[in-house]
């Protein structure tokens, strides 16, 4: 089967959890688009949600006024490079546009956002990652997480400052070192991959994943569609519901 008539269905859902008293997360599925996003807000006085909303509004618009431009026609490195390109420049309008909002406003001072993004281009999916969302990709039954962690304790690991262990009990774990709107300029963690008949990718926020073991994802996400998406959501909540809860479910075929 080829790229082209691989068919892509979406399911998306979010839940306040069991603690906090609004939902400062969006998503987006737009499966003509080929477009899916996770957003984490986060500020007071509302700003979380203002945040994630704008960043997810922002790419939506950039995205569906830049796609048509990328021509398959072209070698297919040139193509990627392009829609690389597109994500990350929709990712750093909003990035820029949260930044403004909050200096015109101070009540929405330091307001911010993460994003997991993940776009349609012809056999292949576009990343775009800022802070502790994620995105990951099921195959074969396994699961394999596509994104990197903007986290102090992602990077105290990286750095051989702490364990493992040391990690799980950490007081820094919620602690981003990239977020979405906190300045006018950030580091968006680009990549591409391949798709096949029947990969299924999930994207969450951290309410979701930090209650969640990757070996954990692939049998989840077996009964497809909605009710895959909510058994995510029953589970975190089930676990804890600290916080929103977010799961958007791609499925390849």
């Amino acid at each position: 089967m080829s790229p082209g008539s691989l068919l892509i269905r979406s399911y998306g859902g979010s839940d306040v959890g069991r603690r906090r008293q609004m939902n400062e997360d969006a998503f987006l599925c737009d499966d003509s688009l080929g477009l899916w996003l996770v957003a984490d807000g986060m500020g007071g006085h509302a700003a979380g949600e203002v945040a994630s909303q704008e960043a997810v509004d922002t790419i939506y618009g950039m995205v569906k006024r830049g796609k048509g431009r990328i021509s398959d026609s072209i070698d297919p490195d040139t193509t990627l490079r392009a829609a690389m390109r597109l994500l990350e420049g929709s990712v750093q309008a909003a990035t820029y546009m949260i930044y403004a909002m909050s200096e015109l406003d101070a009540s929405k001072s330091g307001m911010g956002t993460t994003i997991s993004a993940m776009m349609l281009i012809g056999g292949h999916v576009i990343t775009a990652q800022v802070g502790d969302s994620r995105v990951y990709q099921v195959r074969a039954g396994v699961a394999y997480q596509l994104t990197e962690d903007h986290t102090l304790i992602n990077w105290q690991l990286k750095q051989g400052i702490i364990t493992e262990e040391e990690a799980k009990t950490s007081r820094h774990k919620n602690v981003i070192t990239r977020a979405v709107g906190n300045r006018d300029y950030v580091q968006v963690d680009t990549r591409a991959v391949e798709i096949a008949d029947g990969d299924r990718f999930l994207l969450c926020s951290d309410g979701l994943h930090g209650y969640l073991r990757a070996e954990e994802i692939p049998a989840l996400t077996d009964p497809g569609g909605a009710a895959a998406v909510q058994s995510f959501i029953d589970l975190a909540n089930r676990r804890g519901g600290k916080d929103n809860i977010t799961a958007v479910l791609v499925e390849v075929g």
